[in-house]
């Protein structure tokens, strides 16, 4: 892969976006959490499970937490799990 060069505006942006990419990540699965509640299809909600998955595994989520909440699916536990990240209880 090429080596690029970043302006020194640039490589801020770049590193603001790593440095804050927890908080991204859960305020992502806010918005997914809302989309559960709002989803009326099957279909939908498996893709928003999905994206659930993806989340906990890019925020890096235990292993046995990430299992239960994918296992039960219940919006209700990731809201409370969420709520605990959010505090900065991992």
């Amino acid at each position: 892969m090429a080596q690029r060069d970043y302006s020194s505006h640039q490589q801020k942006i770049i590193s603001n976006y790593y440095k804050n990419l927890d908080t991204i990540l859960l305020t992502r699965l806010q918005e997914i959490v809302t989309e559960l509640y709002l989803a009326e299809t099957a279909k939908k909600k498996k893709q928003l499970w999905t994206r659930v998955e993806q989340a906990l595994t890019k925020l890096k989520i235990p292993a046995e937490i990430k299992a239960h909440i994918l296992e039960k699916q219940n919006i209700e536990l990731l809201a409370n799990h969420l709520q605990d990240w959010l505090r900065g209880d991992k």
